[in-house]
């Protein structure tokens, strides 16, 4: 399936900021399923610089700064992505590897795959552990069952047991009173999932992309999340949460991390501004593949 992906952040100050300094990760990543065949990204006023590097997660990083004085702001990034669906069957989903056996693996960080997948067992700042995330798993991950089983169904039961409400979080709400609540968007439902997961000693992490729009898909309207899992002898599975899918061709990945906190879209400092407010818009508009774009 062959994508146009357009994502535009755009600030409006209370009064006129001097300079500002940001970063986006607005460019989709180059995947085995997924092949970037053009993209680019634009800044109004134009910047003094912009340059792009690679963070240490491998996401494309885009490195920019405005030293006039402005008012308003906008990041725009415009992208044609090719994209395959992930396998649903075959390694690493027909791995029996129980989640004891894998939480083991991951413990002793033998194999490359394992040590690096090891970081994504820790806390990080917006998903910490918890002896209650740990309870909330374990309703699933009972002993000795399989890690594929047991990831499948949790996914199941955050999207069936939390209410998708926009708006009804912030981003540095507690994730122990988004468990309490439940409720939340996209990225409180995948913090939930990878805070479950990393409270039993399992490696998971958070992705960022965007989903396309239609009746049977949620969190379409901006950035979408959803959670990959590490299966040793195997790599890393995927999991929507918030729609109860495993991703597909309908998903465009753009980076991953340990949490949002990672891979926010836009983020930077200014001097000046006072309040401010944002807009975003996302469209992720299908391709005939067969044709030039």
């Amino acid at each position: 399936m062959l994508f146009s992906l357009t994502h535009s952040t755009r600030y409006v100050y209370e009064t006129p900021v001097s300079y500002c300094l940001s970063e986006a990760r607005l460019t989709p990543r180059s995947l085995p399923n997924q092949q970037v065949r053009e993209t680019w990204i634009s800044v109004d006023p134009a910047p003094a610089f912009l340059r792009h590097r690679e963070d240490y997660f491998g996401n494309d990083v885009a490195v920019f700064g405005v030293f006039q004085q402005h008012d308003r702001f906008a990041a725009t990034a415009k992208s044609i992505v090719d994209v395959l669906p992930e396998p649903v069957d075959g390694t690493p989903w027909e791995s029996s590897l129980s989640w004891e056996e894998t939480r083991e693996l991951l413990a002793a960080a033998q194999d490359e795959e394992c040590m690096k997948a090891s970081e994504f067992i820790y806390d990080s700042p917006f998903v910490p552990t918890s002896p209650e995330l740990a309870e909330y798993a374990r309703k699933t991950f009972e002993p000795k069952r399989p890690l594929v089983d047991a990831v499948k169904e949790l996914s199941q039961r955050i999207h069936e047991e939390f209410k998708y409400q926009a708006a009804s979080t912030s981003i540095d709400m507690p994730l122990g009173e988004v468990l309490r609540q439940r409720q939340g968007v996209c990225q409180d439902f995948s913090h939930i999932m990878i805070g479950a997961l990393r409270s039993l000693g399992l490696s998971a992490r958070y992705v960022s992309g965007y989903i396309r729009s239609g009746a049977q898909f949620t969190g379409a309207q901006a950035s979408h999340a959803w959670v990959s899992v590490f299966i040793p002898r195997g790599g890393w599975v995927s999991l929507d949460p918030t729609n109860d899918m495993i991703p597909s061709e309908s998903h465009i990945s753009v980076a991953w991390g340990r949490d949002y906190g990672d891979v926010a879209p836009v983020k930077g400092i200014t001097l000046g501004g006072g309040r401010q407010s944002v807009e975003v818009e996302v469209y992720m508009q299908p391709l005939d593949s067969g044709t030039d774009p």
